[in-house]
């Protein structure tokens, strides 16, 4: 359980950080997915700090279950 809740922390907190930088600086289009969802269109910068902030949660409640 703990090892697949470390998983999705790494793909939130990056999906998070990359939508981040594609927003402000145009880079890593390849493999962000919030400026591809047409129904974030406006909402990309909010979107990418939920995300964040969801990959910070799950990673604590990981490492509350890993131990």
């Amino acid at each position: 359980m703990s090892k697949l809740l470390g998983l999705l922390c790494f793909v939130l907190l990056s999906q998070g950080a990359g939508g981040l930088v594609h927003y402000f600086w145009d880079r890593f289009e390849v493999w962000t997915l919030v400026h591809r969802i047409g129904l974030l269109d406006g909402y990309e910068v909010f979107a990418s700090v939920v995300l964040l902030v969801l990959g910070v949660l799950v990673g604590g409640v990981a490492e509350r279950f890993g131990a």
